[in-house]
């Protein structure tokens, strides 16, 4: 991707120096006192420049926690979030390649979580297999990666004097993996992503069901139907010309958004940026094209298996995407129904009739569409069409009655607190500005995304569930333990 000086990219002269000193530097991240301020709204759309500072302006608009911060694009491509707090000598250096496993085609599934991993394996000036102990080194106190259907992320939190240290090793796999991508590293992570799954999936408590459910969720074809990991097959077929397609196509500048935040200079914070990412060649951000999600028929289905103690019911139906009208409601009514011990069917199906160990409910909210589930764990004992009859009456009251306005303000209030809480650590302050970043074109969407609770309506809430909970779209999965029910 670049021909950058190789001088240039060899390690920081700082990485090397004094580590043991520098790792005693390394605390725990502190509550977000100090890194938030009261800030106005600002717009909600992706702005249409490129290259040009946007700052977070400060009004008396709203009393909501505000996160300052500062977004522009390099010439290539790269966005570039910055987030400054001086409160603690750490900085987060968070890296989002907007490729998940929604992105995939049929026959090549699992390609993004397979590139995570790989990611970690080494590239050209960083060497093989080096990333996690430079970092464990200079003194790192989180570093990993993650995929979901949405994106691929990487991150970093180091001591604030090996800022440069975190800039050169996320620029190195950026723009140097492929010289040290051979058919043995790949094979070497086929066979660890392989692994991962049966530990994960195949060979766990309801893990058949979770993949048999997806399948009756979404027709052929639909990257939903899948796992972020995978099909056996499609990681065993994978090719190095594929891998090597894959990262010449998601894995560009254009496509990915750089956050740090912390403790940075501001004199010497956009230099760093620049030297270390901005000799990347000028790339394209690949097309996307929106794919739209049928409802599916009722349906139900029963399943053996092999590892399941107990039986367990799951209702699921499609619903609104992320951050669509409904989303938000549909929260609030997975906390209505099991969000707590007062939650309705919690309290009915586990406190006052026994049938159940446990119960739970919520909206999984993704790119193209989401899906909101309910799912009963029953005692061993307990009568199933019964459970299915209290799950169905409790579906049907929220379709036809308001709820109360105490639980509407109970499900608020909760989403609130967990919305504040999750900025507390300076990696959750970059992970949550990357996220409003991707899904509404600004960081800057605290606001916003509150709002959508708190503007919720009781009869509102009453319309989303007879909108999007019909027992006419719903798909059942019945687990059922080898050997029979228990």
């Amino acid at each position: 991707m670049s021909h950058a000086n190789l001088t240039r990219r060899r390690e920081p002269a700082s990485t090397s120096a004094s580590r043991a000193r520098r790792a005693a530097r390394v605390v725990a991240p502190l509550a977000l006192a100090a890194g938030l301020v009261a800030a106005g709204r600002v717009a909600t759309t992706r702005p249409a420049w490129a290259g040009e500072a946007v700052t977070a302006t400060t009004t008396a608009a709203s009393q909501d926690p505000k996160i300052p911060f500062e977004k522009y694009t390099l010439d290539n491509g790269l966005e570039v979030i910055l987030i400054k707090d001086q409160s603690v000598p750490l900085v987060a250096v968070d890296v989002w390649y907007h490729v998940g496993s929604g992105l995939e085609t049929p026959g090549k599934t699992g390609f993004a979580h397979l590139f995570e991993h790989m990611l970690f394996q080494g590239s050209k000036h960083v060497g093989e297999d080096r990333h996690f102990d430079v970092l464990k080194q200079v003194g790192a106190s989180a570093v990993n990666g993650s995929t979901n259907s949405n994106r691929t992320n990487y991150f970093e939190v180091v001591p604030s004097n090996q800022l440069e240290t975190a800039l050169w090793l996320e620029s190195d796999r950026m723009g140097f993996l492929l010289p040290m991508l051979t058919q043995k590293s790949l094979d070497n992570q086929i066979d660890v992503v392989r692994n991962e799954r049966r530990q994960r999936i195949d060979n766990v408590p309801y893990g058949k069901s979770m993949m048999t459910l997806a399948e009756m969720m979404y027709p052929e074809g639909h990257p939903y139907r899948y796992s972020v990991i995978g099909k056996h097959e499609d990681l065993q077929n994978a090719t190095l010309d594929d891998v090597v397609g894959f990262y010449k196509t998601w894995y560009v500048p254009a496509n990915a958004t750089l956050t740090v935040a912390g403790d940075f200079d501001d004199a010497t914070i956009k230099q760093l940026v620049t030297k270390w990412f901005g000799d990347f060649p000028v790339s394209k951000k690949p097309d996307v094209v929106d794919i739209q999600t049928p409802l599916p028929d009722a349906k139900r289905q029963v399943v053996t298996d092999d590892f399941a103690q107990l039986r367990q019911v799951t209702w699921s139906w499609v619903t609104p995407r992320t951050m669509a009208p409904g989303d938000a409601e549909l929260d609030i009514i997975a906390d209505v129904l099991a969000g707590s011990e007062a939650s309705r069917l919690y309290r009915s199906l586990v406190i006052d009739k026994r049938l159940a160990q446990g119960v739970s409910a919520h909206q999984t909210s993704l790119q193209f569409s989401s899906t909101f589930e309910v799912t009963v764990t029953l005692q061993s004992d307990a009568d199933l069409a019964a459970v299915e009859k209290i799950m169905g009456d409790a579906i049907e009251r929220l379709r036809k009655e308001a709820i109360s306005d105490r639980e509407l303000s109970r499900a608020v209030t909760t989403f609130e607190a967990q919305s504040i809480r999750g900025l507390q650590s300076l990696l959750g302050r970059a992970e949550r500005l990357q996220n409003y970043n991707q899904v509404l074109g600004n960081p800057d969407s605290i606001t916003t995304d509150l709002d959508r609770y708190r503007n919720a309506t009781v009869d509102g809430v009453k319309a989303t569930a007879a909108e999007w909970l019909a027992p006419t779209h719903r798909v059942e999965l019945v687990t059922m333990p080898a050997g029979g029910a228990k």
